[in-house]
């Protein structure tokens, strides 16, 4: 099925005064507070960018005149491509897109079972979502807790491409597997100039809360941009923790750290399509734990997608997760609830919306079908009424007339799929029926319908010959018994 964006921005938490408040307020954190960068090369690119350096202190400001030029370098709008044409993403403006998130530790499984994620997780998962049409994109979902630090990004990101042809993203833990993950899509994509035209994968490195680039993810994010990966910078203060308690705070320290990561991709290199990355979150106040499903989570996140388009930067922004442990109400209006705002505000790239429980830390397969259904509620919703003569109806009201019926008129059959959303997991039969029907919950019949496509469904293949040249060139990648190479 083709992706089509759904158009949001119905939803804005902040006015246009707000939104000039935030950015007057940014511009004094990051010209006189500043950010420490704990990495020296870093720090030569911001000097030589013209940035204002402390070497001591490891400090770095950053003028209104340098960040404008920056601004001014990064892409309006980013590509992020499928292995199929049909999967391709254009994040602008308020073209919304939902899908999942990483880096989960452990997944519940078919079997009810919470365990250590697996490499095979990966591969399953990635299939799963490849077959689950609301889901846009694919985030590597999991952890393979098996494999040494050294050989998980290869092996995250090659599982996820034989597994699904929608686009790919995902963090990346070391340089070496920074540059060998973009061998292995330049050899998927046909070539380095390919992928740079069909960006079939893009990386997620960090900004550290409060206002800190730390000396780690720093260098992968000076890797990654070298190549012109399309990257994620994230930020992740939490309101009261990492962050000012208030949301208001809370966002324009966000603001100074995304758009610090923004400057430093387009002082290494000029031009990389870098999105304006947002993970802001809040804490619990009663016990200080950290709360990723909370209503103010999606109403930042919102208010994050208005700040994106007040700079014209596309947005990777974060919704749909749960601190539930399991398919449970708590889970279903968690990720309703944020989710929904944050599509309709207009967010580009709502990562962490389908799969996630227990506040990130727990993938469930029976959880990313059930949020199959609540993106496509929410796409649904994002996209409005549509008000024209054929949808005003008037002619078939005049027609059918005082007492008749709808339901058999060409009208209704005309537009029965595109006006309703129709459910797949949701129960509407009578209550009878349902009990003569085994009196299935949600959390089973999703559990079903995940085992039914995972027995049968099959993603578009990479090529054998492909298979072959990356397994070669690319040490430390391991086979998944549930993958099939096209030797046609």
């Amino acid at each position: 099925m083709e992706i089509k964006a759904v158009t949001g921005g119905s939803y804005a938490p902040l006015s246009e005064k707000d939104i000039q408040e935030i950015h007057n307020a940014t511009i004094k954190i990051m010209e006189n507070t500043g950010l420490e960068v704990h990495y020296d090369g870093a720090l030569e690119i911001f000097e030589d960018g013209g940035a204002k350096v402390d070497y001591n202190k490891k400090r770095v400001y950053i003028a209104e005149g340098l960040l404008e030029k920056c601004l001014a370098a990064a892409p309006s709008q980013v590509m992020l491509c499928g292995r199929e044409e049909k999967h391709d993403l254009l994040l602008s403006d308020k073209n919304v897109y939902l899908g999942t998130g990483g880096t989960a530790l452990n997944v519940l499984d078919l079997d009810k079972k919470r365990r250590p994620s697996s490499l095979q997780d990966i591969a399953d998962i990635a299939r799963l979502v490849d077959a689950l049409d609301n889901i846009s994109f694919l985030v590597c979902p999991v952890y393979p807790n098996e494999l040494p630090k050294e050989a998980v990004d290869v092996n995250r990101f090659y599982r996820s491409l034989c597994n699904t042809s929608k686009h790919v993203m995902g963090g990346v833990y070391t340089v070496e597997g920074v540059r060998n993950v973009i061998r292995i899509a330049e050899e998927i994509a046909g070539g380095a100039d390919r992928l740079k035209e069909r960006p079939l994968v893009s990386m997620i490195t960090c900004v550290m809360s409060p206002l800190k680039f730390d000396e780690n993810y720093t260098k992968l994010m000076v890797e990654a941009a070298g190549y012109g990966v399309p990257l994620a910078t994230p930020a992740a203060p939490m309101a009261g923790a990492t962050g000012p308690m208030t949301l208001a705070g809370t966002l324009v320290q966000l603001n100074v750290e995304a758009l610090a990561g923004i400057v430093l991709t387009q002082l290494i290199n000029r031009g990389t399509p870098v999105l304006y990355s947002a993970v802001p979150t809040t804490v619990d106040i009663r016990t200080g734990t950290f709360l990723f499903g909370s209503i103010e989570m999606g109403m930042m996140n919102a208010a994050a997608a208005q700040l994106a388009r007040y700079y014209k930067i596309p947005i990777y922004a974060t919704a749909g997760v749960s601190e539930s442990k399991i398919p449970d109400v708590q889970a279903g209006y968690e990720k309703a609830g944020t989710a929904l705002l944050v599509a309709l505000a207009g967010a580009n790239y709502i990562h962490d919306a389908a799969g996630l429980l227990e506040s990130a830390m727990t993938a469930s397969y029976a959880q990313y079908v059930i949020d199959n259904e609540i993106l496509g509620i929410v796409l649904r919703a994002a996209r409005g009424i549509e008000v024209t003569p054929q949808t005003l109806a008037t002619e078939v009201i005049a027609e059918v007339g005082p007492g008749g019926e709808y339901l058999t008129h060409a009208h209704t059959y005309r537009h029965m799929r595109s006006e309703t959303f129709l459910a797949k997991v949701a129960n509407r039969q009578n209550f009878t029926n349902w009990v003569q029907e085994g009196a299935i919950n949600g959390w089973e019949k999703a559990n079903r319908i995940a085992a039914e496509i995972l027995q049968s469904h099959r993603p578009l293949p990479i090529p054998a010959d492909v298979h072959s040249r990356v397994q070669a060139m690319i040490p430390g990648l391991y086979e998944s018994k549930s993958e099939k190479f096209d030797i046609s």
